[in-house]
């Protein structure tokens, strides 16, 4: 089980999906192509595990400086000592290998690892249950006719959501550049329109503007509270522990952080140290990779807090399915104008499926339990590099 090659697929595949001058996402009906890799890493005796990223981190220099530097010649299955070196080089990287990065080696060890043994991940590292409830994430506010445009827009899109099967509903609302935001006003009359049109019973969360002052996210918390939602996210600028410690002391409803802030398990060590959070929050791409989620979920176990899993996909599902202490799946970003069951051309089909009664039924296939279409990704290749 020796890592012998490590390769690179950059592919193109039609996106449903763009992107506003501030980085966040819209419904993008017509499509458009886009560039995604495929990191691969093989063993000397033929076994692969696979995980995509963005090209952007994916890079042939990092391939080349850090990747291969450290792959090459290592036992597949020792996740936890590459993951280690990985992170020793990141220091003398002028920022070049990033949290991301590491995240992607560390998901296609751990879906080469389940290949290998012909067992799904989620088993591999846990294996606490094999459905998970999903809550509906929304994409941000904008400005569209129809779209996320009005409270009453939220509202309309809510109830159909509950349609859907979904539990529970996080609203991201307004950002810049919409015109009106930031606004304390719209994200509470949002909030206030989708507690009324889907009663009391939906477990519903916020994560707005993430920016706001400390007394603009308690006007927000303390509407919240009124309102019943299941926990605020990310009002602040987490940079500012004592900002969350502040916030959290005045409010009732639970807190959850941190979502963006870098630093890994270590950073949200710091975080329950300090008392800044009531729910921890960790995602595979963000604290960089699998292994450190899972860290980062059983140091908030070992407080009695829970870890709840920032953002979707196969491998974040994986873990929500490993631990006890996180009660929601991420299912998103959504929007009426874009179908989130549609498969994207690189797969087969979905990896996070849902059933009517909304929950998300884990993969019994090995791996990861992508179903890779590897014969798209060949055809429709841009660039290789190993």
């Amino acid at each position: 089980m020796i890592i012998s090659m490590v390769k690179v697929n950059v592919f193109q595949y039609l996106a449903k999906r763009s992107a506003d001058t501030a980085g966040h996402s819209h419904p993008n009906p017509a499509g458009s192509q886009a560039s995604l890799a495929m990191l691969t890493i093989e063993t000397e005796d033929g076994h692969k595990g696979h995980a995509f990223g963005p090209v952007e981190v994916i890079r042939a220099h990092v391939v080349h400086a850090f990747f291969k530097k450290v792959l090459i010649g290592k036992h597949a299955f020792d996740r936890e000592l590459i993951w280690q070196e990985l992170e020793h080089w990141q220091r003398g990287s002028a920022g070049q290998l990033t949290d991301r990065a590491l995240a992607v080696v560390d998901q296609a060890l751990w879906d080469l690892a389940g290949r290998a043994l012909n067992t799904p991940v989620y088993r591999l590292i846990g294996g606490y249950r094999d459905k998970v409830p999903a809550y509906g994430s929304t994409m941000c506010g904008d400005e569209l006719e129809g779209g996320l445009a009005t409270p009453e827009d939220y509202a309309r899109f809510a109830e159909q959501l509950v349609n859907k099967g979904y539990k529970g509903i996080k609203l991201h609302t307004w950002m810049p550049p919409v015109s009106f935001a930031p606004s304390v006003i719209m994200d509470i009359k949002a909030c206030e329109a989708v507690r009324e049109a889907v009663g009391p019973h939906i477990a519903l969360m916020l994560d707005g503007f993430h920016w706001y002052s400390r007394t603009e996210a308690y006007t927000i918390g303390k509407a919240l509270q009124r309102l019943d939602f299941a926990w605020f996210e990310e009002p602040m600028n987490e940079q500012s522990t004592a900002s969350y410690a502040w916030l959290k002391s005045k409010l009732d409803i639970p807190v959850l952080g941190p979502e963006s802030a870098s630093g890994k398990h270590h950073t949200r060590a710091e975080w329950v140290l300090s008392q800044s959070c009531d729910i921890l929050r960790a995602g595979v791409p963000g604290v960089g990779g699998i292994s450190p989620t899972l860290k980062t979920a059983h140091l908030a176990e070992a407080f009695g807090m829970n870890c709840e899993v920032h953002g979707n996909g196969a491998a974040n599902l994986a873990v929500c399915a490993a631990i006890k202490n996180c009660q929601w799946y991420e299912r998103g970003l959504l929007h009426p104008f874009l179908n989130y069951d549609e498969v994207p051309d690189y797969l087969n089909s979905l990896p996070d499926p849902m059933d009517e009664e909304g929950f998300v039924h884990l993969s019994q296939e090995p791996g990861l339990g992508e179903d890779i279409n590897f014969a798209y990704i060949e055809e429709n290749t841009t660039n290789e590099f190993q």
